[in-house]
């Protein structure tokens, strides 16, 4: 897989039936992974930031949950996180996705689970066979 671009995409989280969608921003770029959520008042859906391996929540003007997940975004760890906290370092995280704290829970997401992110033309991973962006 090629490397992420900003955008917007899907997050699901489950499977089947009890399947859940989620509005998904991407931050891929340097410069977006590092203002995430700062300044902001709230998130609609949810923030995946790639690569992400730990976050901190200074300057941040409400808590979050924070999933941390592998190279195949199956969950390692899900937190919630108070403003002014630093997180964990998680050696196997490549992904982490951030949402209003409660929202993680009120979604089933959890450690175990795997989750399907689908993005938008825009965000998709770049391919070798993909031309380049002009």
């Amino acid at each position: 897989m090629g490397k992420w671009r900003n955008g917007s995409g899907t997050l699901t989280v489950g499977s089947d039936a009890e399947a859940r969608e989620v509005p998904l921003r991407i931050a891929a770029s340097y410069r977006a992974r590092a203002r995430g959520l700062l300044g902001v008042d709230g998130v609609d859906g949810a923030l995946l930031i790639t690569p992400c391996g730990s976050v901190h929540t200074f300057r941040m003007r409400f808590a979050i949950d924070v999933a941390y997940l592998d190279r195949k975004f199956g969950v390692l760890a899900v937190r919630t996180m108070k403003p002014g906290r630093l997180g964990l370092p998680r050696l196997r995280a490549r992904h982490v996705v951030e949402a209003e704290a409660g929202a993680m829970e009120r979604w089933g997401l959890r450690p175990g689970a795997r989750v399907r992110v689908d993005a938008a033309p825009d965000a998709a991973p770049a391919t070798e066979a993909s031309p380049p962006a002009g």
